[in-house]
């Protein structure tokens, strides 16, 4: 019988995943877009920031603390999450056709980009090189269960955002896809294998 673990993605995979998915949210976002799709696409980014950042902060990055608290990245990258829980509660007040919602959105991605380069041009080159493909695979492992938990009571409400901002999007599709294998991989059923008698 297989674990959850095995088949989960590596947790550095997994949090390249989330970057991707807020790079290609924001490419949809353009200033003169409906009111209301800018809205839902600065809201679906607000979401999976939050939920991205909780999960590294649980999960990850006290794994990289205990095993290398020399890295510089480790430091910083906590900080630059409250920086950008700041810059989100401020974009969650504001109307999406106040003319402050796109400058908050840009601040908010310069921010992301700034950060995103760092994780993954530093932490997660060095988390591949001090972890084991098993325990990497472990802890994407978890953060699978935990995101289960932090997105459960906010389902609804993501895949509106998603329907409103991406609007049959060719690049929602390629989106929708990627998640569906990435679940399919990551929470589908557990194989057993038996063995054929002799």
């Amino acid at each position: 019988m297989f674990n959850l673990s095995k088949l989960s993605p590596t947790i550095t995979n997994m949090i390249r995943f989330d970057h991707s998915h807020v790079m290609v949210t924001f490419h949809q976002y353009e200033k003169d877009k409906p009111v209301r799709v800018k809205k839902a696409l600065a809201d679906t980014i607000c979401d999976a920031l939050e939920i991205h950042a909780t999960l590294e902060e649980e999960i990850f990055y006290p794994v990289m603390r205990e095993r290398d608290s020399g890295e510089p990245f480790i430091h910083k990258a906590e900080p630059e999450h409250d920086e950008m829980r700041r810059l989100i509660a401020e974009l969650r007040r504001t109307r999406g056709d106040d003319p402050r919602h796109d400058k908050l959105v840009m601040e908010l991605m310069r921010d992301v980009m700034h950060h995103v380069a760092d994780e993954e041009t530093t932490l997660l080159p060095h988390a591949e090189a001090k972890l084991s493909k098993e325990a990497l695979s472990e802890l994407g492992a978890q953060m699978n269960k935990r995101r289960l938990q932090l997105v459960g009571p906010k389902a609804g409400k993501l895949a509106k955002e998603h329907a409103v901002g991406f609007g049959g999007s060719t690049a929602a599709v390629a989106v929708g896809l990627l998640g569906a294998v990435f679940a399919a991989k990551a929470f589908g059923p557990k194989k057993t294998w038996k063995s054929n008698p002799a």
